[in-house]
């Protein structure tokens, strides 16, 4: 296979520049409209669903195989204002998974609806521990939590004077950063390090002139993190669909943040066998590095899709990544061989 390094490279400058889009789930706009545009600008045409996801066709129009679509989502975890407390600061629920533990001592920007965006901090409430003696006994859940805007506010009044109110989107702080070991760190990298990897995958496509053994699409999808994502738009002819997602690392997990991950089996069951043994065969033809994990707790764009009821076989696969759903860890290694299985397993021989 020929060198990786410059499409691992482009999809690393890729990924911090879409990290640094605030995209919790249900405000996904600008990160879409940056994707559609990365799509675009490699010489494919891109289009939006209605629901705000971004969908691709990658391969040429002569391949008659049964089509497959490749799945990644640009929203991320987050949380809304759910209300004005009579001191100014502000109450949350959270938008997806996201845990109140992971979040606290957090920078966090608030989207208003009409009025722009201000900065504040996700603490536990009454957080001086030198004023609060139970500091330590509090459980770390969201009713514990609360928002100090670094705004001159102390009642309700003077909040709603700035224009903030219920349903405002809070981003937290991504905290990108890619170290000269290669180690990548930052929140989100679920999955907007997949949604890089199929950049990297369509510019590869162009530049070395492959051709693909089948029709191939990208969905890159908007609302997984609360279960729907893949849930639509399908292109017809799609008998095979994968997500492009971040792989487990932990206990019980043969998985390491330089391989790419093949998930046998998840929350929602067994993944397609043949589908699950092809990947396998793929990675090994390739040379990628892998490793067939199951996940214990987990869910996925495509288990969406076949609950919408489309009739295809499914598959999840995805760069090694430590500490889900929190400040996590992949490397540029398990990017590259994401890729490198992404490739051998969609291009002729």
């Amino acid at each position: 296979m020929f060198d990786l390094t410059p499409y691992t490279d482009f999809l690393l400058e890729k990924l911090l520049e879409l990290l640094a889009i605030d995209s919790p789930t249900g405000y996904t706009a600008e990160a879409a409209q940056y994707v559609f545009d990365v799509f675009a600008s490699l010489g494919y045409e891109p289009q939006k669903t209605v629901k705000g996801g971004v969908l691709v066709k990658l391969s040429q129009d002569h391949a008659e195989n049964g089509g497959l679509l490749l799945e990644s989502h640009v929203d991320t975890l987050g949380g809304m204002v759910s209300r004005i407390k009579p001191d100014g600061r502000l109450g949350i629920t959270r938008l997806g998974g996201m845990n109140a533990n992971n979040a606290e001592g957090e920078n966090v920007r608030v989207v208003t609806k009409f009025n722009g965006v201000f900065e504040g901090t996700c603490q536990i409430c009454n957080a001086s521990i030198h004023v609060n003696g139970k500091y330590n006994e509090v459980k770390r859940e969201w009713d514990a939590m609360e928002i100090v805007l670094d705004e001159d506010v102390s009642s309700k009044e003077e909040a709603e004077a700035l224009g903030i109110s219920v349903g405002d989107i809070l981003c937290f702080e991504p905290r990108s950063r890619i170290t000269k070991s290669g180690y990548i760190k930052s929140r989100f990298l679920d999955d907007k390090l997949s949604v890089a990897i199929l950049m990297g995958f369509a510019k590869a496509i162009r530049e070395e002139k492959l051709t693909l053994s089948r029709p191939v699409w990208a969905h890159v999808t908007v609302y997984e993190e609360v279960g729907h994502g893949g849930a639509a738009s399908v292109p017809a002819g799609v008998t095979e669909a994968i997500s492009v997602d971040m792989g487990c690392v932990g206990e019980d997990l043969t998985c390491t943040e330089k391989q790419v991950s093949i998930c046998a089996k998840d929350s929602g069951g067994p993944y397609s066998y043949e589908t699950v043994k092809a990947l396998t065969a793929a990675a090994k033809d390739s040379g990628a590095d892998f490793a067939v994990d199951i996940y214990p707790f987990y869910g996925s764009d495509v288990e969406a899709t076949l609950s919408a009821g489309h009739d295809l076989t499914h598959g999840l696969i995805g760069p090694g990544v430590y500490a889900s759903h929190g400040y996590e860890r992949s490397h540029r290694s398990g990017a590259e061989n994401t890729l490198r299985l992404l490739i051998g397993y969609t291009a002729e021989k």
